[in-house]
C-alpha cells in the first residue's frame, strides 16, 4: 500500500470530502443490512477525533441519472447514520448544490449527500443513439467528459482533502470515486480501503504457501481473466459453479442440460493445459448433484462428471466437495469469489457449505471476495472465522485479474 492514507494528513479544522460505499439494501425505507456503513464507522470516527468535519457521499442502486428518485435516496441512510453515531447528521438534498449546508459544517459535524448517481454526470457515460454518426458520438463523449469534470470540481470544493473509503466502488472511474482527485491537494485512502488493498495484495502478490484460489459462479466469461491471472500466482486452482461445466465439456465430458459457454470452451482448454505446464493443480468437479429442473423441489441425484441428458448439474458432489475440502484444509492463503453451486435452493447448497466450512477450519488468511460467495459465508455463520471479507465484488474481482483500479490510482502516493 503505497498510498496516502488519514494518518498522514492533518484534520484538525479540516473538512474531508469522504467518499464511503453506503450502497445499502434498504426495503420499505428500513435497512436491512448494515454491513457496509458498519466498515466506514473507523474512518468517520477518526475524521471527527481528529478534529475535521465531513462531507459524506455515495450512491445508491441504479437510478437513471435524470434527478431525484425517491427509491434511490439517502435520507433514510442518513437517519440510519445519525442513530449509529448518536449524533447529527445533515442531509442535503441536491449533491450539487449543497454550499449552505456545507458552509455551516463545524469542527466534529457530517453533512450526507444525496446520492451522486441521480446526475449523469457521475459515471460520465454518453448514450449512443442509432441516429449517431461517429463524429456525433465522439463528441457526446467529449461533452460528458467536461460535464463530469465540473461535477467532480464542484464535490471537490466542498473540502480540503479528499479520503476514498469505498472499495467497492474503486474499480469506477466516476466523478466522486476518481475524477474528483484531479482537483484536490490532498487524495487518501480510508481505512477500510486500506483494509481491502492490503489483504486482497498480499493473498496475490506474496501469499504465504500453499496458496489456494476458489472460484465459482455462473459464468466462465465472468472471470476469464480472473482464471488466467491466478494460474501464474496460485499452487491450487479450484473451479466450482456453473462456471465448472464448460471445463468439463472441454474435457469431452457430456454436461446435460447445466450451464455450458460453447464460446469458451477452447479458453477452458487453454487453461487446463496451462495449469499442466505451469505444474498447478487445477481442481475440477468429480460428481455432481444433479436436477431434472432448476427448482428447489427438482428431483435430484448424485451423477459422476457425465451428465444425463435432461438434467442439469446444480451443485458439486459429495465426493468433490471432500476433495476440495482436503486441499483447502492444506492451504496457507485463501482466496475464495463464487460459489460452487445454486445454494440459494437448500437441496444446492451442501457445496458451497462444505467449502465454507473447509476454509473456517484451514487457520488461513481466507479473503472472500464477491457478493453470492459474502451472502454464502454470511448465512453459513462462519463470517467471524474468515480473516477478511472484502466489501466490494466487482472491485475485488477486477483486483484479482491483475487490473489498475481508477479509483485507487488516482489517490496521491506516500
Amino acid at each position: 500500500m503505497n498510498k496516502k492514507t488519514l494518518r498522514d494528513v492533518s484534520l484538525q479544522g479540516k473538512r474531508v470530502v469522504m467518499r464511503v460505499d453506503f450502497n445499502v439494501p434498504i426495503k420499505d425505507g428500513v435497512i436491512t443490512d448494515d454491513t457496509r456503513i458498519q466498515g466506514a464507522l473507523p474512518s468517520i470516527n477518526y475524521v471527527l477525533e481528529q478534529g475535521g468535519s465531513l462531507v459524506l457521499m455515495s450512491h445508491l442502486g441504479r437510478p437513471k441519472g435524470k434527478g431525484y428518485e425517491a427509491d434511490f435516496s439517502l435520507k433514510p441512510v442518513a437517519e440510519y447514520l445519525a442513530k449509529v453515531l448518536g449524533k447529527p447528521v445533515t442531509f442535503a438534498a441536491d449533491c450539487a448544490n449543497a454550499d449552505a449546508e456545507v458552509s455551516a459544517l463545524q469542527p466534529g459535524g457530517i453533512v450526507m449527500l444525496e446520492n451522486t448517481r441521480f446526475y449523469k454526470e457521475e459515471e460520465g457515460k454518453a448514450k449512443r443513439t442509432d441516429e449517431m454518426t461517429d463524429d456525433e458520438y465522439a463528441a457526446a463523449k467529449a461533452e460528458m467528459k467536461e460535464k463530469q469534470k465540473a461535477l467532480a470540481q464542484k464535490l471537490a470544493s466542498y473540502g480540503d482533502v479528499y479520503c476514498n473509503d469505498a472499495f467497492g466502488s474503486a474499480h469506477r472511474a466516476h466523478a466522486s470515486t476518481a475524477v474528483i482527485c484531479k482537483f484536490m491537494t490532498e487524495n487518501v485512502a480510508g481505512f477500510l480501503m486500506e483494509k481491502e488493498i492490503a489483504y486482497l495484495g498480499n493473498a496475490v502478490e506474496s501469499p504465504t504457501r500453499p496458496f489456494v484460489a476458489i472460484l465459482g459462479g455462473a459464468k466462465v466469461s465472468d472471470k476469464l481473466a480472473v482464471v488466467k491471472n491466478l494460474l501464474d500466482k496460485v499452487d491450487t486452482l479450484i473451479i466450482g459453479g456453473g462456471m465448472a461445466y464448460t471445463f468439463l465439456k472441454a474435457q469431452g465430458h457430456d454436461v446435460g442440460n447445466s450451464l455450458c459457454e460453447l464460446d469458451q470452451l477452447d479458453y477452458a482448454k487453454e487453461m487446463i493445459a496451462k495449469a499442466a505446464a505451469n505444474g498447478k493443480q487445477l481442481l475440477l468437479p468429480v460428481d455432481n448433484v444433479a436436477a431434472d429442473k432448476f427448482a428447489a423441489d427438482a428431483n435430484t441425484q448424485v451423477v459422476g462428471n457425465d451428465i444425463p441428458a435432461g438434467w442439469m448439474a446444480l451443485d458439486i458432489g459429495p465426493q468433490t466437495t471432500a476433495c476440495y475440502a482436503d486441499a483447502i484444509r492444506q492451504a496457507k492463503t485463501v482466496v475464495w469469489n463464487g460459489p460452487m453451486g445454486c445454494f440459494e435452493m437448500p437441496a444446492f447448497a451442501a457445496g458451497t457449505t462444505g467449502v465454507c466450512q473447509a476454509v473456517a477450519d484451514s487457520g488461513s488468511v481466507s479473503v472472500i471476495g464477491g457478493g453470492d460467495s459474502v451472502s454464502a459465508v454470511n448465512k453459513s455463520g462462519l463470517a467471524d472465522k474468515m480473516t477478511h471479507i472484502s466489501t466490494g465484488g466487482g472491485a475485488s474481482l477486477e483486483f484479482l485479474e491483475g487490473k489498475e483500479l481508477p479509483g485507487v490510482a488516482a489517490l496521491s502516493d506516500k
